[in-house]
């Protein structure tokens, strides 16, 4: 998880593992980041090479390509192939930009 942490620090946007906690979240945008599920490599019932899903969300108030570039700048810089989606989260109202991929963690 240290990789990630670094990775998303090189943003200067504010992250948190999963979400922020209650009263402690800054004003958009932030990024939340989650490693929902592993994709592990394994031979005769021993993992060999650890992989795990990323999920990178970016959180924004209005649709901002120029955070969206910058995050995309990092990944690119580690060399991280991603596919992205969007949602617009009524609720919340803030954009929800999310990065995922698979990566040794």
């Amino acid at each position: 998880m240290d990789k990630i942490m670094e990775l998303l620090s090189k943003t200067g946007i504010p992250f948190a593992y999963d979400h922020f906690a209650e009263g402690e979240s800054p004003d958009p945008p932030f990024i939340c980041f989650l490693l929902p599920a592993s994709d592990n490599f394994s031979a005769d019932g021993q993992v060999y090479f650890k992989v795990s899903e990323v999920h990178i969300e970016l959180y924004t108030d209005k649709k901002d390509l120029e955070l969206e570039e910058r995050v995309e700048a990092v990944l690119d810089e580690y060399g991280i192939f991603y596919e992205k989606n969007e949602v617009w989260i009524a609720s919340e109202k803030l954009y929800e930009v999310m990065f995922s991929f698979e990566m040794e963690v």
